[in-house]
């Protein structure tokens, strides 16, 4: 299939996700992976209407966005190195990463010197799988609080990674605990936090009955790598 076809069986799949839960389609946004696939096959998304793309290596995107369309907003979704930030700054228009004080201090020191902001979500480790980076969920609030001393990024939401499973229905519970995480932390802290980036091509369709604002695909879209 091509990517346009793919394409539009994944709208398909959201639009339906979103009528099974009473969501408008435009409540989930569509962030195409394009991890280990060339510019070329970047450009067929372009041509398909996709204007967000998901990248997780930094050293890779800094290769390829220079050779794809200047129309794409570029995302990080994957782990961010400190030593890595000022680039990150320069080239991506989300981080969907962040999962230390730390890191966000870094990322609003390197916005201030290049004079832009940044919508970041907090990473949050809710499984607690040793595996996956992220905050511990009893430790995003302290983030938070410490985020109010910082001018140039703005805390949009959060964001998980789910334990890889055979059964897609697995990973609801990681879902729903995010969301109930960031309710909880509307009250308590005052963020307002609109955005949940959770589910990929797996499990995105459970991701958006759970709430998911952004979910991550790649594979379904461009195919194998």
């Amino acid at each position: 299939m091509s990517f346009i076809e793919n394409l539009e069986a994944v709208e398909q799949r959201i639009a339906a996700a979103c009528a099974r839960c009473g969501r408008s389609i435009d409540s989930v946004n569509l962030l195409a992976v394009g991890k280990k696939h060339a510019p070329e096959v970047i450009q067929d998304a372009v041509d398909a209407g996709v204007t967000v793309i998901g990248e997780n290596r930094i050293q890779e995107a800094r290769q390829k966005i220079p050779l794809c369309s200047s129309l794409l907003d570029w995302h990080l979704i994957g782990h961010l190195q400190s030593n890595k930030t000022i680039l990150a700054v320069e080239m991506f228009t989300m981080i969907h990463s962040v999962d230390s004080l730390r890191l966000l201090e870094k990322i609003d020191s390197a916005c201030g010197d290049v004079g832009k902001s940044m919508p970041v979500c907090l990473q949050v480790n809710v499984s607690g799988e040793g595996s996956k980076s992220g905050l511990k969920p009893d430790d995003v609030l302290s983030v938070l609080e410490g985020a109010g001393a910082l001018y140039n990024v703005d805390i949009v939401g959060l964001m998980t990674i789910p334990p890889f499973t055979e059964e897609v229905e697995d990973a609801r519970p990681h879902f729903v605990a995010l969301r109930e995480l960031r309710d909880q932390l509307r009250e308590d802290s005052g963020f307002e936090l609109p955005e949940l980036s959770m589910g990929m091509s797996r499990d995105f369709e459970v991701a958006i009955e759970e709430g998911a604002t952004w979910v991550r695909i790649g594979s379904i879209l461009f195919g194998k790598r």
